[in-house]
């Protein structure tokens, strides 16, 4: 079993994903490594050794707070630091590697920055991230979205081990309208509602299935909306304290590394979101 991994660099977003990033390695009972990026800010052509020893001291520093912070939160856990040379993003893809789970700090919706570590990151790591938002549990649900994709069944695996540790509320959203989550790209199933509700919930309901058999202590919920992917998991994400999605779905546009619903929920969901590789499943 590998650890958790929390990227920390001082600011409020990065001590809300330490809090979420602590409670997770306590409840999967592994050790917890916070990880810190520093970085020469001047071009490399600006060469100032002992300019760079200092701001290196200086992450040192910043590093030794965040792992002191972990340990105050959780006497008894195994923390440990990693600092590491270079940017934040570059530094997480390589640590996180055998991570359980890799977990970060995000700025609040509709505030992203382009080129963010936490738009960039779910993007290519081979492992679970975790986009810390929201602070604390309102409701104590998970909201996993499905469509029958691989994607979505790693994100229902991770969903509900989630809602398991956490003794969360489970539910599974389908949004179906749109061309892209039509089981089999059938578009004739839009000229029958009836029929389509009829297809796409059974796709639903043999996807949650195995999950309700492993997990049969978990309360899970299905829910079929006639709605875009993307409006579906939004409004639902108004009552979730956590939202799990897949790298990618059943939608076009393949050479996208990350789906256009797992882009748009980090960019816009109001809780904090958790986007899962394709190789989880």
């Amino acid at each position: 079993m590998g650890d958790v991994l929390v990227g920390y660099d001082g600011t409020t977003e990065s001590e809300r994903a330490l809090r979420w990033a602590v409670g997770e390695a306590r409840l999967r009972r592994t050790s917890l490594t916070v990880c810190h990026a520093w970085r020469w800010p001047y071009p490399i052509s600006y060469v100032d050794i002992e300019g760079a020893a200092i701001i290196k001291k200086m992450g040192g520093h910043l590093l030794d707070h965040g792992v002191a912070l972990a340990r105050d939160m959780a006497p008894g856990l195994q923390v440990s630091g990693r600092l590491m040379d270079g940017g934040t993003f570059s530094a997480l893809l390589q640590e996180g590697h055998e991570a359980e789970v890799i977990v970060i700090g995000s700025h609040e919706p509709d505030t992203m920055p382009v080129g963010s570590t936490a738009l960039r990151l779910p993007a290519r790591a081979h492992r679970p991230v975790v986009v810390v938002r929201s602070a604390a549990p309102q409701e104590g649900l998970v909201v996993v979205g499905v469509d029958g994709s691989a994607g979505a069944d790693a994100a229902l695996a991770f969903g509900f081990e989630q809602a398991a540790l956490r003794g969360w509320q489970l539910r599974a959203v389908y949004g179906c309208w749109e061309p892209g989550a039509a089981p089999g790209g059938d578009l004739s199933l839009f000229d029958d509602e009836e029929k389509l509700r009829r297809v796409c919930g059974s796709v639903l309901e043999r996807s949650v299935a195995p999950w309700l058999v492993k997990y049969s202590y978990v309360r899970a919920t299905t829910s079929l909306v006639l709605r875009s992917p993307r409006e579906a998991l939004f409004e639902a994400a108004d009552e979730a304290d956590l939202v799990v999605v897949g790298t990618r779905g059943t939608g076009p546009v393949a050479p996208l590394a990350l789906g256009a619903t797992s882009d748009a929920l980090l960019h816009h969901a109001p809780c904090t979101v958790a986007v899962i590789p394709q190789a989880m499943s």
